[in-house]
């Protein structure tokens, strides 16, 4: 599994991030890919930990959908190596910003999130609140206007939301 296999050492993480939604095999993926590809380009790839996840254990270890893998593709993004895995309690120590792609995906987060959990628990697209939505919505069962929709609105958020850790964890 190469879940981790890019992540930088522990000692130079600075900050870390979980894009969480139902099944993590289209809107968490693909969040987790765009905003990989976003460090990396600022050159801030070894100082975060990046990830993502599913709610249910439904797809747990299967690559992402392969619209997903395609779209993501074609706009330079890879999605292939990613394989599905479920949240779980070791995350809330992990990870130090849990976003979630929807609200009922937040309230479910919000169940498991164990009282001691001092980090940010919340939607990704709060970060782009000009955008005039929460919700990065599910494209499972429509077309390929879905993943690209998906695509377009995690490519804001992640530059918003890098440029915030950047200021917030003081990343150079």
């Amino acid at each position: 599994m190469k879940r981790f296999a890019k992540a930088a050492p522990v000692a130079a993480v600075r900050a870390s991030v979980l894009f969480v939604c139902m099944g993590n095999i289209c809107r968490s993926p693909t969040a987790e890919a765009v905003f990989r590809t976003h460090a990396e380009r600022a050159g801030l790839l070894d100082r975060l930990l990046i990830a993502s996840a599913g709610i249910g254990d439904w797809h747990v270890g299967q690559a992402p959908d392969p619209r997903a893998i395609a779209h993501g593709r074609r706009r330079g993004y890879d999605l292939a190596s990613l394989r599905a895995r479920q949240v779980g309690r070791e995350d809330f120590v992990r990870f130090d910003w849990i976003l979630a792609m929807d609200l009922r995906n937040l309230r479910d987060l919000a169940a498991l999130r164990p009282q001691e959990y001092q980090g940010h628990l919340g939607l990704l697209l709060d970060f782009v609140p000009e955008l005039g939505l929460r919700e990065v919505p599910d494209p499972y069962f429509g077309g390929a206007e879905g993943f690209e929709t998906v695509l377009e609105l995690t490519e804001r958020a992640s530059a918003a939301l890098l440029a915030h850790l950047r200021e917030r964890h003081q990343l150079t």
